[in-house]
């Protein structure tokens, strides 16, 4: 079952909230989406309205960023071969075209590697420095990754290497020793955004080098699209200046798009749609993600960097393609996780830890997050990979699976993540030790709030509320995503006009047309799999709705429904 929690405001936030709504002509509705997201002055709701380039905050304020420009510009004059070296999911592979095309402009001695999951796994590898010292190169940028690779970065001192970091994820106690390590995790670095993905990084580098250089900050920002795709792929906060690179990053991707990504948007059948953050998630990321999960992701940074139309158009089918792989995998795989479950169901309290030497590693992070939304627990999923125990966990909201992962660290060869995410990976002998230890940390850890799926409703509206003018005023809050999610609503007994029915292939959805004490003018709306409270409303039983508000081809609005609710 779950759990609505309705808002409320204190006095202060009433008087507030009415500010707001009076002198910005807000619904008041609208003004309290506000409130409860931090935005409180006249003042914060004219700058969260409306995002400027201008409000980046200074490069300079990350802590190395300093010397990563000095050395960047010193292999520059010196013409050093440089290599762009990043992880192989959308934000690494994206953070890798941003940064190669970018410096390619001023400097042509740059290559750029993409290291094998199954051979290689996430990070800093060997195989990658030996490629560099191989081809000559003197200076790696790494790129959403790195941050715990001081092992790596030693090895490749050996060679004659430096390393310069690009990493979001969190910081171990000991960091590399490379000429800079730019992360605005460290606990040492005073950067006011934290919530940078590792594309967000690597831009905030090439902003400093485009600064150093006197560059027209212009020429930067045309690559703003793979920010945007980096920052929706890597489901990061969509608050402060990830709002404001997603916001223009958008108007780039929609209005004239590098040939890369449009061969992608044309595929995915989304040319001539207005392209929001959602549409990433769930048809633009995957085919960039594709490459990397089953075969290698220098295909996918291959097509970010295409220029030539029809290159870009066979590359993209070839995605594609590895896209359709991908899913049958996933299919499978999820498949016989959830029949190793109905074979031996877990403790209530506990975790979900499954282990398939033979699951293809590439699609073990997506079953993950499969498991981990239908059970609603911490999930982590096994496969075997270079005769270790490599895993992806997935967490629900509010509990830190990175904690969890950590409290075993004596048990790992390596782990890296943040709160909701984690790669791991041990010896065989160890795993039942590993699934014993981790089981015991969520069970004593996490919260009985935490065990059953909570929605957090951003304001009760009478049927009559949804106008027009309300849904341009919510369309101001856009890019939706975390941390700025698109505003969920209550209606209290409402009632079918008549005029509802059952639609779907086997009649599983309920097309409705609402009403209530507010109005008689039905209201459009759409409840996927929720036909079993079909046959009360055509008897005219009054529910309360939770949705979303959306526009649509048939519809100039329509409700889309999450939960429904026999009224009391």
């Amino acid at each position: 079952m779950v759990k609505w929690i309705l808002p409320s405001l204190t006095k202060q936030q009433q008087r507030q909230k009415e500010l707001l709504s009076e002198n910005l002509e807000l619904h008041p509705a609208i003004a309290q989406i506000l409130l409860q997201r931090g935005v409180c002055t006249l003042d914060d709701a004219r700058d969260f309205f409306q995002p400027q380039l201008d409000d980046l905050h200074n490069p300079f304020l990350m802590r190395d960023m300093d010397r990563a420009v000095d050395r960047l510009n010193e292999a520059l004059r010196n013409r050093e071969r440089i290599l762009i070296y990043g992880d192989y999911d959308v934000d690494g592979t994206t953070a890798v075209a941003l940064v190669y095309q970018f410096l390619k402009r001023y400097h042509d001695d740059i290559l750029y590697y993409l290291p094998s999951r199954d051979d290689e796994g996430s990070g800093i590898s060997t195989q990658g420095i030996d490629f560099a010292a191989d081809k000559g190169c003197t200076l790696v940028i790494a790129l959403d990754c790195g941050i715990k690779a001081a092992d790596r970065v030693e090895y490749a001192k050996e060679k004659g290497i430096d390393f310069i970091i690009c990493d979001h994820h969190t910081a171990d106690d000991e960091i590399p020793n490379a000429v800079a390590v730019l992360d605005p995790k460290r606990e040492d670095c005073e950067y006011p955004y934290k919530e940078l993905c590792g594309c967000g990084v690597g831009f905030k580098l090439m902003q400093a080098f485009a600064m150093s250089n006197q560059i027209n900050r212009d020429e930067l920002f045309t690559l703003l699209d793979l920010v945007v795709v980096a920052i929706a792929g890597d489901i990061v906060p969509v608050t402060g200046e990830n709002r404001v690179l997603a916001y223009y990053g958008l108007k780039r991707l929609n209005a004239n798009p590098s040939v890369g990504l449009r061969s992608i948007i044309r595929i995915t059948g989304l040319f001539g749609h207005e392209i929001q953050l959602a549409d990433i998630i769930f048809k633009i990321g995957p085919r960039i993600n594709a490459s990397g999960r089953v075969e290698n992701a220098t295909e996918s940074v291959d097509l970010l960097v295409e220029r030539d139309n029809a290159a870009a158009w066979r590359r993209c089918k070839l995605l594609d393609e590895q896209n359709e792989k991908r899913k049958e995998l996933d299919q499978s795989i999820t498949a016989q996780a959830l029949d190793m479950l109905a074979a031996a169901p877990v403790n209530d309290k506990e975790g979900i830890v499954l282990y398939n030497p033979e699951w293809h590693k590439g699609v073990i992070a997506i079953v993950a997050s499969r498991l981990s939304e239908q059970f609603y627990k911490p999930t982590i999923i096994f496969t075997q990979s270079n005769g270790l125990v490599c895993g992806s966990a997935r967490s629900v909201s509010g509990f830190d699976v990175y904690a969890a992962v950590e409290s075993c660290r004596d048990l790992l060869e390596s782990f890296g993540g943040h709160t909701f995410a984690v790669g791991l990976s041990m010896r065989p002998e160890v795993f039942p030790d590993f699934k014993r230890r981790f089981n015991s940390f969520v069970a004593h850890n996490m919260q009985p709030e935490q065990r059953s799926p909570q929605v957090v409703v951003d304001a009760v509206l009478r049927l009559a509320d949804v106008t027009p003018k309300f849904y341009r005023q919510m369309k101001m809050f856009c890019p939706f995503g975390p941390d700025n999610e698109m505003p969920i609503f209550v209606s209290k007994s409402v009632r079918d006009a008549g005029t509802s029915r059952l639609v779907g292939r086997n009649r599983e959805h309920i097309k409705l047309d609402l009403i209530d004490a507010s109005t008689s003018e039905p209201v459009s709306a759409i409840a996927f799999r929720q036909a079993q409270l079909f046959d009360a409303i055509k008897a005219g039983a009054a529910v309360n709705i939770c949705y979303t508000i959306e526009d649509n081809k048939f519809a100039p609005l329509q409700l889309q429904v999450k939960h429904i609710t026999l009224a009391r």
